[in-house]
């Protein structure tokens, strides 16, 4: 069984900064693609950013040159960092991880950007 917890999220005013832990409890994690989802109330879960096992990263268009995701393999943790945050940004986030037919998903953390 593969477990993800997230921690990291908050309340912060618009402009801010959080960054995003998503810490996987299996030793094989760098074999793992990973990915953050975020999904705000009566909206649809959406790919916020996701980083292959070899390190290849894409991102949503509306986080571009704001959001970085960043792998550990020696700690087997994902992060993202979020900088000039704003309004739309608030939503539950959630980390991602697939391998093979599987996929994992960690429980949320509330991120809330409000002044």
């Amino acid at each position: 069984q593969v477990q993800l917890v997230e921690s990291g999220g908050g309340l912060v005013q618009p402009g801010g900064s959080l960054r995003l832990s998503c810490a996987v409890s299996n030793s094989r994690f760098r074999i793992y693609n990973m990915g953050w989802y975020r999904q705000a109330p009566g909206r649809q879960r959406e790919l916020v950013a996701g980083i292959t096992s070899g390190d290849s990263t894409n991102y949503a268009d509306s986080v571009k040159g704001r959001f970085t995701i960043s792998r550990d393999n020696a700690k087997n943790t994902v992060y993202l960092q979020m900088n000039s945050l704003k309004s739309e940004d608030t939503a539950v986030y959630y980390c991602n991880a697939v391998v093979s037919i599987y996929t994992y998903w960690g429980q949320g953390t509330q991120v809330t950007v409000s002044s």
